[in-house]
């Protein structure tokens, strides 16, 4: 097969595309969720959740928040791992739960959290028969029966029935049915996840790097293991080569040779135009990291700050912050990493404001 030769700014054009932040808006909450494939779960609103924003941007005043929760509420989608998706999709990833710690030879860690799970097997089973006369539950609801605790030099310390409730719902027995205030509200996943039979692991795989490219655009066959949703997409697609980049490329040949129009969007820092910080910085060339666990000293761009996509560049970061209390969509700075006319980006976040129901206020 031929190696297809792009520059920088077609692999630009072609991610913005299939990240459909290019003009031609799609039409509903269902297609935007079908290209992403995923909306990641945060609860940071700084400005808005991330989920929201992330939407707000494809869409723009068309949507309503409620539009989201209507749609979890109704199980056309499911929280799995902090992540929304589809719940035809759940099918997906049924192997992976059966297959619980790995598949084949599993690694040390992967038989130490299955030495855990089993040490606490108690607890687990108190977690089942309760959900099973008293669902939907909040963590809180359960008692620490665990005779293990969980040990982590992070914030997941000591944090057991959670941990234990996250490894269930890796086993497929336990399901996010919801949400009370900041709290997942668990079931049993027989009555959450749809009756569709486990795609097998190989051709399970194959569909989700297929469709993660797709979600992409472009992306490496093979990155660094990250949490979550991975990066890399395997032999999905077409190979590729990146002007001015080293290294293969693979990607989705529905998008090549597409005319492009761009616009301007305002982004969440988790937006998974630029999630994968490696894939940003080779081909937007763009410099940016979250700040928001940083001193307030050490912030060069701000909290929340959102990254502006302008045609086929990331240019500028935007300062922002909701202030409900005063009615104001408050931003402190508009910073320019490259020159810009900033009337679009004013525009943008007047919209922004408009959606949020607050006034725009430009310090």
């Amino acid at each position: 097969m031929a190696v297809h030769q792009l520059t920088r700014a077609e692999a630009r054009q072609i991610a913005i595309t299939a990240q459909l932040l290019d003009h031609a808006r799609p039409p509903d909450l269902t297609a935007v969720i079908q290209r992403l494939t995923l909306l990641q779960y945060d609860q940071t609103a700084a400005v808005a959740p991330n989920a929201d924003l992330i939407l707000w941007s494809r869409l723009g005043p068309a949507y309503a928040p409620e539009d989201l929760a209507a749609a979890l509420a109704g199980q056309s989608l499911i929280e799995l791992n902090m992540m929304i998706r589809p719940a035809e999709d759940i099918a997906l990833f049924r192997a992976d739960m059966a297959d619980w710690p790995g598949r084949g030879e599993v690694s040390e860690w992967e038989a130490a959290l299955e030495d855990w799970v089993a040490a606490n097997d108690e607890c687990r089973r108190h977690i089942l028969a309760r959900l099973y006369d008293e669902n939907p539950l909040t963590a809180r609801a359960f008692p620490d029966l665990t005779i293990v605790p969980w040990r982590s030099s992070g914030w997941n310390n000591d944090r057991n029935v959670i941990r234990l409730l996250d490894q269930m719902a890796a086993r497929g027995e336990v399901a996010v049915v919801g949400r009370r205030g900041r709290d997942r509200l668990w079931d049993l996943a027989e009555r959450v996840y749809p009756d569709d039979p486990p795609v097998p692991p190989d051709e399970a795989n194959r569909i989700r790097d297929e469709r993660r490219l797709h979600a992409l655009g472009i992306a490496r066959a093979r990155a660094t293991a990250v949490p979550g949703e991975p990066n890399h997409v395997g032999e999905a697609g077409e190979p590729a080569t990146i002007e001015g980049v080293r290294g293969k490329w693979r990607v989705d040949p529905a998008y090549l040779g597409r005319d492009f129009e761009g616009r301007t969007a305002l982004l969440s820092p988790l937006d998974r135009l630029l999630y994968d910080r490696k894939r940003m910085t080779e081909i937007f060339e763009y410099d940016y990291q979250l700040e928001m666990y940083k001193p307030a000293a050490k912030r060069r761009w701000g909290y929340w700050a959102l990254p502006i996509l302008l045609s086929d560049q990331l240019v500028g970061k935007v300062d922002a912050t909701a202030d409900r209390a005063a009615g104001v969509l408050r931003v402190d700075a508009i910073h320019e990493d490259v020159p810009f006319d900033r009337a679009a980006v004013h525009a943008e976040l007047d919209d922004l404001a408009g959606w949020l129901g607050l006034d725009l206020l430009i310090k």
